[in-house]
């Protein structure tokens, strides 16, 4: 089995839609940080499991310096952001989402 890590680090404000009152519900931003988890028991024709660039087109391409509310179809909290990443990257497992320092979500398949 491969295995491949990919670090990166995004800007990006959203605001929270909650069933209980809390400043969450004001826009707001993050400097986010996400690690994402592929793997593959064989190779492409390039020898990779997923090519770093490729992950980093769909995650800072998509999400970087946005409002994740006019990017995701449902509301962004960090668990949410995790599951649309990993359903977005071919054979990614597992996906970590940090919005601040000490507050993480994990989302694997």
């Amino acid at each position: 089995m491969y295995y491949i890590e990919k670090t990166l680090e995004i800007s990006a404000a959203h605001y929270l839609n909650l069933s209980y009152r809390s400043k969450c519900e004001n826009l707001h931003g993050h400097n986010w940080k996400i690690v994402v988890f592929c793997k593959s028991e064989t190779l492409d024709a390039d020898g990779m499991v997923v090519d770093f660039t490729h992950i980093k087109k769909i995650v800072k391409g998509q999400l970087d310096h946005k409002c994740l509310n006019d990017v995701l179809d449902c509301n962004p909290t960090a668990e949410n952001i995790a599951r649309w990443i990993a359903d977005r990257i071919p054979f990614c497992y597992r996906v970590s989402v940090q919005e601040s320092e000490g507050n993480k979500a994990i989302y694997e398949k």
